[in-house]
């Protein structure tokens, strides 16, 4: 039977039965009912902020989505952004309500990245710490790893929430009083992996070189500034489409990624708002945090002297 679409607050929604890519156990109606389902929660988390989304149309590589296409309809909210790399302006969508965010699903927006800023102001309302186990690691390492975190964070005074990122690791998130500048959240990012870090060298890492990890968890600290990091409740192109999702610090070692898909998440949140729930109220920045995080090298900066420095080695040996 042919696929005559449906029509949803407006907006026209297109060829509902498609699978959404190969291993998604998923069609494209599947998607949009999911992001119907936890609408509000999820435009909670997006609103204002200046949003990335990766798309996956048929036949096609997944790609990820910046600026709005031109056939974007007029209604769909929107803000112009300077990017320093290309020297532009780049218009990006905000997804601030139910009728903008069925029309992303509609244009097969899958993954939602939303900026660490909302429009028109440069204060990061999170610092975010990303943890990725090693390839051959499991879910449970990170989730060991982001225990170190949380006690950098105990020992300060601070507090986070903890989701998976909706791939193989989880990401922590601090929410700050939206007094402190970008570079200063950055440093402040440095230094709690570091602090972390030194509580289990064993287990955790913040080498920026892959090859430098050792089959330890990686604790990214460039989430900061221009940075997107995945939304809470956001579907991931992965198999079975996991979401991204809040899991409660006592409930961790309990827990894998997969047990959180488009499929399971609106039946196991209900009329619950589980991320919200979870977040700390916002914190000011600990100012020690900011002057030890400025004298710990830039993690990509140092990785690419490094980068430089190896490549050179290697030719002299050669």
């Amino acid at each position: 039977m042919a696929d005559k679409g449906e029509e949803r607050d407006g907006v026209k929604l297109t060829n509902l039965d498609q699978e959404l890519y190969e291993g998604a156990g998923a069609t494209k109606r599947d998607l949009v009912d999911y992001l119907d389902a936890v609408g509000d929660r999820f435009i909670g988390v997006l609103r204002d902020r200046p949003l990335s989304v990766i798309r996956l149309l048929r036949g096609q590589d997944q790609f990820m989505q910046k600026n709005l296409p031109k056939y974007t309809p007029e209604w769909v909210p929107r803000t112009e952004v300077w990017a320093e790399a290309s020297h532009r302006k780049v218009t990006y969508g905000l997804c601030n309500d139910r009728k903008t965010l069925l029309w992303f699903g509609n244009q097969r927006a899958i993954e939602y990245h939303p900026a660490l800023m909302v429009a028109g102001d440069h204060h990061p309302t999170h610092l975010i710490i990303d943890l990725d186990p090693p390839e051959a690691g499991g879910f449970d390492k990170a989730v060991a790893a982001a225990k170190l975190v949380r006690r950098v964070l105990d020992e300060i005074g601070m507090a986070g929430a903890l989701k998976t990122s909706g791939s193989k690791g989880v990401h922590v998130f601090v929410p700050l009083d939206g007094k402190a500048a970008a570079d200063e959240v950055a440093a402040a990012t440095r230094a709690v992996a570091v602090r972390a870090e030194k509580l289990d060298p064993d287990l955790a890492t913040t080498a920026f070189i892959r090859d430098d990890r050792h089959g330890k968890v990686f604790l990214d600290a460039t989430r900061s500034g221009g940075a997107t990091v995945v939304a809470a409740y956001s579907p991931r192109i992965r198999s079975n489409v996991r979401v991204s999702f809040p899991i409660a610090w006592d409930d961790a070692d309990n827990v894998k990624p997969e047990d959180f898909t488009i499929h399971t998440v609106p039946g196991l949140i209900g009329d619950r708002d589980p991320w919200a729930e979870a977040m700390p109220d916002p914190q000011p920045l600990e100012r020690g945090l900011v002057e030890e995080g400025h004298t710990i090298p830039v993690a990509r900066v140092q990785a690419m002297h490094e980068g430089k420095r190896r490549a050179k080695a290697r030719r002299e040996a050669e």
